[in-house]
């Protein structure tokens, strides 16, 4: 936790004089990776915000992006980059990343699937968020009828732990769905993790290997938490980000107006179980329910006006300079 870490306090004494809980960070003080240089510190954060607006994106259109900004990169150097925050391209292609080879990956299930109810549906995904000192990882956990946050955590790490920890406050405080859909990380696909969801009776579903968009309302979340609270405020600290996000989250569920559901917050649709939901399209070309399309295109009308906002804010305050 930035200076408390120097300092050789231990994790809990850290917490309690930043005033947060324990549960929701996860400091690893042992972790002996090497800190990026500053100019791949730079190149994290510029690859992370072209990322966030365009999840389509593989190493080579990277290398592209980021050569017309004056950084002579190579692809491999981008490669290595991306595998530091976890990302590659929604589309399929022979340098996509790999589950853990003996982890068992399970089907997508949403396809063409008609979400109509909370807790029908949720989703997790882990984005990584660059600090001014640092870098960190934050998982969330979010319901597919509503687009409400339901739980989230915070590590320096990549490790299961912090996952596992937020899947378990999600079912201990908003009960139980019937579908969890992740992507194949090897957070997600490890036992440790599979099993929680099995000793709740959920079925598990997975993205198809480098399709970001299965997982989209998860995507779009972190659009609008990076554009609308992390780039513009720079947190220096983990223990900053974490501060932080405990506001905007709250306010993003119970403040923030969605396009998408009719101006209406995800805790007010949440709660009365009408106005959210979606029909998944089908990936092999098959048309959803004529029903549906409007449902669709407005959540993407949505999420390009609050982008195209975001982007034009983030800009103003310098988050990409």
């Amino acid at each position: 936790m930035g200076g408390l870490d120097a300092v050789g306090l231990a994790v809990s004494r850290q917490c309690a004089l930043a005033g947060v809980h324990r549960s929701g960070v996860y400091a690893h003080q042992h972790d002996r990776r090497v800190e990026p240089s500053e100019l791949d510190q730079k190149l994290l954060r510029l690859i992370d915000a072209e990322y966030t607006k365009r999840p389509f994106y593989g190493s080579r259109r990277m290398v592209v992006m980021l050569r017309a900004q004056g950084h002579a990169v190579s692809r491999k150097r981008v490669q290595r980059l991306m595998g530091v925050l976890g990302l590659a391209g929604m589309l399929p292609g022979p340098h996509t990343s790999k589950p853990h080879p003996e982890h068992k990956i399970y089907p997508y299930l949403l396809r063409g699937l008609a979400i109509v109810r909370p807790n029908q549906v949720w989703s997790s995904d882990i984005t990584y968020v660059k600090l001014a000192h640092g870098f960190a990882y934050l998982v969330a956990i979010i319901d597919w009828y509503s687009r409400r946050v339901l739980a989230w955590r915070l590590s320096n790490t990549m490790e299961t732990g912090f996952c596992i920890d937020c899947l378990e406050d999600a079912l201990r405080h908003h009960g139980t769905p019937e579908i969890f859909n992740t992507d194949q990380g090897a957070q997600f696909t490890s036992l440790a993790f599979t099993q929680v969801l099995h000793d709740a009776d959920v079925a598990i579903s997975m993205d198809g290997r480098g399709r970001a968009l299965d997982n989209v309302f998860v995507e779009r979340l972190w659009r609008s938490v990076k554009w609308e609270d992390i780039y513009p405020k720079g947190y220096e600290t983990l223990s900053e980000l974490f501060m932080g996000l405990s506001a905007y989250f709250p306010f993003y569920n119970s403040q923030r107006p969605h396009q998408g559901l009719g101006y209406r917050t995800p805790d007010d649709v949440h709660r009365r179980g009408e106005g959210g939901g979606v029909v998944v399209a089908n990936h092999f070309g098959d048309r959803p329910p004529a029903d549906s399309s409007a449902a669709l295109r407005s959540a993407d009308e949505s999420a390009g006006e609050d982008l195209r906002q975001r982007q034009s804010a983030a800009t103003e305050l310098g988050a990409l300079t």
